[in-house]
């Protein structure tokens, strides 16, 4: 059969990340201290950002609470809040429609007008520091950098391709706090229209970043990345490597065998194993620690529903400066200040509705949880149900991905105490009745309660603790109890009996 050149017309769907999805993506998963830092830095690169002065503020109580009965189930009508919009905001210019930025914002083109005072803004200036007339030492120390602060620096230098930085950017994402790369790059790959090739490659420049060993998928990975910028990683090296298990198990004659190397070689092979960083992120975790500010208000109506309010302090306070722009724009003096100030109004325009979309989105979430949770949030952690990203992401008409970057370092006051979000996703444990299932985090609870309550002759083991569990209708396994009891730093049965009989013996 000859080889013929000839032309081809195929049509295909794909699901590409403009750069403002992307951001607005990001703003999401951002604590209340990194989206202060990236507002502050948006409003010294663009003129026409401002913050508001407490006067400024006109925000809706109804679209900062939300009353949510025990058993109410979310309704549409929750977050349709008028928000007023300008209509230059949309612009030829941008590279995605704002409909595609928030595809499950009701908002249309209808809605736009000239004012956007009525913005997501906190209720009082009180939480700003901004506002402040005192001064504070400690706001002229320097903030510690984080880990994705130090990759994005040198995404920013190793990067001069536009398409390559924006991968290298998501990688840098899917960095877990220990600096080992967690995202699944078929998937960036499928998300940004690329092939994994170029995820790939990115990957590999990435991995060369300091500290070594960061972006490694698995352990063995991270210790052959530092082991390669210290030239030593030979075959021998390569072989140890590749056999982990046997090293955590202590068979140091397989290790000679499959190294090829003596006894000697062996233990320096070791000590250089050793004086490894297994977590190379967690160097950037050991500062200052930051306050936790609850992102989430909840407390206990008199009608015995729950009033859900996002916290002030946390909301950011942005203005667009419209009338600054209308007494500079008719003086461009040419194409290229106008196509300047063009950009600062859309890009202005895309934060303020960012900071709404967040907010609400945060809120929508937040009332879906003490929904799902309330029997917790009455009774305590004995009643805390199993529940999962996915549940919640139904029942509100979101992505999974997007439930999980809104509850990501965000925290919920309620009457029980301040928790972290993500504290009310946890798995479920069988009944053993076959009624409704129990929730982890409860069955932990009632571990270390029995645990608590044995007498100095009567410490339980974990066979007993299982036993006393299956008669309350808990179905669970020995190993399950002794992981939950690992867990939370209590001896075994064996370690308590001593101590208790010490401390018996102590107190005659």
């Amino acid at each position: 059969m000859a080889l013929a050149a000839k032309l081809q017309l195929r049509q295909s769907q794909s699901l590409v990340m403009t750069p403002q999805l992307m951001q607005s993506i990001r703003l999401l998963q951002f604590t209340h201290i990194e989206l202060e830092r990236f507002i502050d830095d948006e409003i010294e690169r663009n003129p026409l950002l401002e913050r508001a002065e407490p006067q400024d503020d006109a925000v809706s109580d109804q679209a900062q609470k939300i009353d949510v009965a025990p058993e109410t189930a979310p309704g549409g009508d929750w977050f349709e809040t008028e928000t007023a919009w300008s209509a230059e905001a949309i612009s030829e210019k941008l590279d995605t429609s704002l409909e595609n930025l928030f595809p499950d914002d009701p908002g249309t083109s209808e809605r736009l007008g000239p004012d956007l005072t009525a913005q997501w803004k906190s209720a009082s200036g009180n939480g700003s520091a901004s506002s402040s007339d005192g001064f504070d030492v400690a706001d002229m120390a320097a903030a510690a950098i984080t880990l994705r602060e130090h990759v994005g620096e040198q995404v920013a230098l190793a990067f001069a391709d536009p398409a390559a930085r924006l991968i290298a950017s998501e990688l840098a994402d899917g960095l877990d706090e220990a600096g080992y790369m967690r995202a699944d790059m078929a998937e960036i790959a499928a998300r940004l229209g690329t092939d994994k090739t170029a995820v790939t490659n990115a990957l590999a420049v990435c991995q060369t970043f300091e500290p070594a060993g960061i972006f490694a998928r698995d352990l063995a990975e991270c210790l052959s990345l530092q082991l390669a910028v210290r030239d030593r990683l030979d075959p021998a090296m390569k072989a140890l490597i590749a056999n982990l298990e046997l090293l955590a198990r202590r068979d140091f004659q397989t290790l000679k065998r499959i190294c090829g190397v003596d006894e000697e070689d062996l233990l320096d092979m070791l000590a250089e194993i050793r004086a490894l960083d297994p977590r190379p992120g967690m160097a950037f975790s050991g500062g200052a620690s930051d306050a936790i500010v609850a992102d989430v208000e909840v407390r206990a109506a008199n009608d015995g529903s729950w009033v859900i309010e996002l916290n002030s302090e946390t909301l950011p306070r942005v203005l667009v400066d419209h009338i600054y722009f209308a007494q500079v724009s008719p003086h461009a003096k040419n194409q290229t200040e106008k196509d300047f100030l063009a950009e600062c109004l859309q890009n202005a325009n895309w934060l303020t509705r960012s900071l709404d979309q967040r907010a609400k989105t945060i809120l929508k979430v937040a009332s879906e949880i003490v929904r799902q949770q309330d029997a917790f949030l009455v009774h305590g952690v004995r009643h805390l149900k199993p529940l999962n990203l996915r549940t919640v992401a139904d029942a509100i008409g979101m992505h999974e991905s997007t439930v999980s970057r809104v509850t990501a370092n965000k925290y919920m006051l309620t009457p029980r105490g301040v928790f972290e979000l993500r504290y009310f996703f946890t798995a479920s444990i069988a009944s053993s009745g076959g009624g409704d299932a129990h929730s982890s985090e409860a069955v932990r609870d009632r571990i270390k309660q029995l645990i608590d309550e044995e007498k100095t002759v009567d410490v339980l083991s974990d066979d007993a603790i299982v036993d006393m569990l299956r008669e309350s209708g808990v179905d669970i396994a020995r190993r399950t109890v002794a992981k939950y009891r690992e867990g939370m730093n209590i001896p075994s049965s064996v370690q308590r009996r001593r101590e208790k009989r010490a401390l018996a013996s102590a107190g005659r």
